[in-house]
């Protein structure tokens, strides 16, 4: 084992050669109006993830291959795959497949004074894939390395007017109910990133549907690389983690360390977009498979009928013997969930 980022860049990298929920006519609209790769190859799209680990690194093997199999006129598009510089050597039949399905990895580095909070190598790498798809003039959709794709993504064309579009949190875990007042702890995120409360607005959480304030899910954002959203993120997160009120408090509260770096999301998107440059993506993107076996919710997360990506959050290292029985939808899916998930991390 060693030090490997060195050589896994010597391959030959990918460049792109290519208000409310958006509805079903909208996603038509945006499909006959060539929002996809038109013909094969996008020039407009590139997927970003983030991994540190080995067995994150299969996680992106399961990702890759969904996307060629069932990503439609996104089949082809470019992924891009960040990994932190000091990057243990991985299983060589992991970086071989990765290779085989175009994945080019890349390099990203967080900050020292965020590593002891949670996911800053994740948001710092996001930051770095957005200057890169910046400078390519490419939609960025960013991705956490848990999501799988069994439809074409058609709502990441992302109309004119819009920079964003995004998924609520999955569950009220971390958040505050929308017209309430907000706890210690967001209080402090809210005077610390210069947040009023006339910028805050209503989402409705997928598995507990309770309405709270603002509260974007990190685990899939696309974004307009021009307006520096995902820059903003690491600025933003910086700011919580210099905070000592927030540092103590996250040492009290495990979930509120969890979560530091998902609530940064909201500064840094607020402060540069109106509410009319953000679109919600429908509930069939971002799908938590069977969400409410892991975590708990107030109905079942196993059908796939109309799901484009879905998410499993590490159901997958102890599972319900019966899961594949439980789920409803499509049978080529179905099955190819089958055939890659049984023994996934």
């Amino acid at each position: 084992m060693g030090v490997v980022l060195k050589s896994l860049l010597t391959w030959p990298c990918i460049l792109m050669v290519g208000i409310g929920v958006l509805s079903p006519d909208m996603l038509n609209l945006l499909d006959d109006n060539g929002g996809g790769s038109g013909g094969g190859t996008s020039s407009r799209v590139v997927f970003a993830t983030y991994a540190e680990s080995d067995e994150q690194l299969h996680v992106v093997v399961l990702l890759a291959e969904s996307v060629r199999e069932f990503g439609g006129k996104f089949n082809d598009v470019p992924i891009w795959l960040y990994v932190p510089e000091q990057f243990e050597e991985p299983d060589s039949g992991t970086i071989g497949r990765l290779k085989e399905l175009g994945v080019a990895i890349r390099s990203s580095e967080a900050p020292d004074e965020t590593s002891w909070f949670y996911y800053a190598g994740k948001v710092f790498a996001a930051g770095v894939a957005e200057r890169a798809a910046e400078k390519e003039k490419a939609i960025l959709v960013w991705l956490d390395a848990d999501t799988i794709f069994l439809g074409e993504p058609k709502a990441f064309c992302l109309p004119a007017a819009v920079s964003i579009a995004f998924r609520p949190v999955m569950h009220n875990r971390s958040g505050t109910l929308y017209g309430k007042e907000p706890n210690r702890y967001w209080q402090c995120i809210y005077e610390r990133l210069h947040i009023r409360p006339e910028q805050l607005f209503a989402m409705t959480t997928p598995a507990d549907h309770q309405v709270i304030n603002t509260y974007f899910h990190a685990g899939l954002l696309v974004v307009r690389p021009e307006r520096g959203i995902l820059r903003g993120w690491g600025e933003s997160f910086r700011e919580l983690c210099r905070d000592s009120a927030l540092t103590a408090m996250c040492r009290e509260d495990e979930d509120n360390r969890i979560f530091l770096h998902q609530t940064a999301l909201v500064g840094a998107i607020l402060h540069r977009l109106s509410r009319a440059e953000m679109v919600e993506l429908p509930d069939t993107y971002n799908y938590p498979l069977f969400f409410d076996r892991t975590f708990g919710a107030d109905h079942a997360f196993d059908s796939l009928n109309g799901v484009v990506t879905l998410r499993y959050h590490y159901y997958f290292r102890k599972p319900d013997p019966d899961w594949a029985a439980r789920l409803k939808g499509p049978a080529r899916q179905i099955d190819w969930l089958k055939s890659r998930l049984a023994s996934a991390p």
